[in-house]
């Protein structure tokens, strides 16, 4: 039994002996295989590792290149914005040169002007003393006109004693009864004294024209000289001056949406070029460039410059604009010492401010003339009172321009109408009607306003005809627009050459804006006369407004 389980164990023992010895050969075989592999790894190893390196030399040289080249094109950059810069530098230097230079004849313009003044201050002196002289001559010869009516009594009285003795002799001679003799000597007396009295009257007439005519004369100059003022002509465009060029982008807004929001709350047109520091506002009726002007003002002063501010802005302005122009009215009757005037025609004196008349401002026209008539009246010696209203018709005479309402009267008898409606007196009235001889004079002091009226407006350089026709036919090519339906507003641009009509989303459809703008520029073809072209140019736009609470 031990001897079996000896055999048995042997046999175990040996098969494992057999089993590690197999196995020790397969180990070793498999080992050089692994020792092949690795050599082989190795090889291909070092190969990549000098591909690689090869790649990396490569690329190295090429950054090198690309470096290089960068470096070179950034020095030309910089040169070039270098070389941009000192251009700039330099036309910055020639343009405040240039400005130096303008301020320099600006002040030589402005002692010019005040050596003008005092040139005219010493004129006026010496008026003031030709006039003292004249009126020492117009004494002397009131004196003498006074001797020669006396001389002209006594040879009057001298002429009544010779015809009695005429009398007397013809009836010695003719030995005719007394009532034969009266008769004759009648008759004669009769004949002769209606030939010597057409005579006379006659040459008294012709001598009073002539003296007329020569006192009227030296009353009306004698008026414009002391009435001597200063005139200009009104311009269509306002320069605004901003405090930098960046104010310029803030303006314009992203893609133009700021300018096109400004241009259309106030008709007016922003004009922003390569000006230094100003923008010119355009437009052919002062009140619309002065609401701009004052709303740009508020706008830059501000920051906060978007559509919806701008809006807000310009209804404000206009608000302020309107008290404005009432307190234009009230210092004006206060400076020209006018009491109880309306407070309607007030408001109307202060709109004069804003409108001018072939050139010529209203309100500067109405005041000269207001003055022109109260010197006029006391040198043809009418009492105070006449003087006052002569002066009140004058100031009052152009009121009808600047009426709110649409008419198709003149300004003279829409003026009239509208003094009537605010009690004014009758005399005031018809001067105000007829200084255009539109109806009949009725009072000495409708002449005096008419003659005051050509006066201030006949001067030299007072007036410009080719404005008004300008303003008649800028305001005739938005009158054009406003006509058909669904127009908004209609502004006149670029001195008449472009029409920029606003129309209401909810009337005027994309499709139909083509068709309005079409018809707009063939009506204006037909209708109205212009140099070369008009652009029409129709806007729709949509807006979504809500708020949130």
């Amino acid at each position: 039994m031990e001897i079996g389980i000896f055999a048995v164990v042997g046999i175990v023992i040996g098969a494992l002996i057999g089993f590690f010895a197999g196995k020790a050969g397969i180990g070793k075989k498999r080992q050089e295989m692994i020792d092949e592999m690795n050599a082989k790894a190795d090889a291909e190893i070092k190969k990549a590792q000098r591909t690689a390196k090869s790649i990396v030399d490569k690329a190295e040289a090429k950054n090198e290149a690309i470096k290089k080249r960068k470096i070179q094109e950034a020095k030309d950059r910089f040169n070039n914005m270098r070389a941009k810069f000192e251009a700039e530098k330099i036309a910055k230097m020639a343009s405040v040169k240039e400005r130096e230079i303008e301020i320099r004849g600006m002040e030589k313009d402005l002692q010019s002007k005040q050596d003008k003044l005092k040139t005219q201050i010493k004129a006026l002196d010496n008026r003031s003393a030709d006039l003292d002289f004249r009126e020492v001559e117009i004494k002397g010869v009131r004196d003498n006109l006074e001797q020669q009516l006396k001389v002209v009594q006594r040879k009057k009285q001298e002429l009544e004693a010779a015809n009695e003795e005429r009398i007397k002799a013809l009836e010695n001679i003719s030995k005719l009864t007394e009532a034969e003799a009266k008769e004759q000597i009648l008759l004669a007396v009769k004949q002769k004294a209606e030939t010597d009295a057409m005579a006379l009257v006659k040459d008294t007439v012709m001598r009073a024209k002539s003296d007329a005519n020569k006192e009227a004369k030296k009353i009306i100059i004698q008026t414009i000289q002391r009435m001597a003022s200063e005139y200009t002509i009104e311009n269509t465009v306002s320069v605004f001056q901003l405090e930098s060029d960046d104010m310029k982008g803030q303006i314009i807004g992203r893609e133009g949406r700021n300018i096109r929001a400004l241009e259309a709350a106030t008709g007016a047109e922003i004009v922003v070029d390569d000006t230094p520091e100003a923008i010119v506002i355009s437009s052919f009726d002062p009140i619309r460039r002065e609401v701009a002007r004052l709303s740009l003002k508020k706008l830059t002063v501000d920051g906060r410059i978007h559509p919806a501010r701008i809006e807000e802005v310009v209804a404000k302005t206009r608000k302020q604009l309107d008290a404005q122009i009432v307190e234009i009215g009230e210092r004006t009757v206060i400076e020209l010492d006018v009491h109880g005037l309306n407070p309607y025609l007030v408001k109307m004196v202060g709109r004069m401010r804003f409108r001018s008349s072939y050139g010529q401002n209203l309100l500067k026209h109405s005041i000269e003339t207001a003055h022109l008539c109260a010197v006029m009246a006391a040198e043809l010696g009418l009492n105070p009172k006449q003087t006052k209203m002569a002066k009140r018709a004058g100031l009052l005479h152009d009121i009808g321009k600047v009426a709110e309402e649409e008419t198709e009267l003149s300004h003279a008898i829409l003026g009239m109408k509208i003094c009537e409606k605010y009690g004014e007196n009758p005399i005031i009235c018809n001067a105000v009607g007829a200084h255009h001889d539109e109806i009949e004079m009725t009072n000495i002091i409708s002449p005096l306003t008419q003659a005051c009226d050509a006066i201030s407006g006949a001067r030299p350089g007072a007036r410009r005809e080719i404005l008004e026709s300008y303003l008649k036919r800028i305001g005739a090519l938005e009158e054009v627009a406003l006509a058909h339906d669904g127009v908004q507003k209609a502004y006149a641009m670029q001195a008449g050459r472009e029409l920029r009509v606003i129309v209401e989303s909810e009337k005027v459809s994309d499709q139909y804006a083509d068709d309005l703008a079409f018809m707009i520029s063939q009506k204006i073809q037909d209708e109205m006369q212009y140099p070369g072209q008009i652009k029409v140019t129709v806007i729709r736009e949509k807006r979504a407004v809500q708020f949130a609470r």
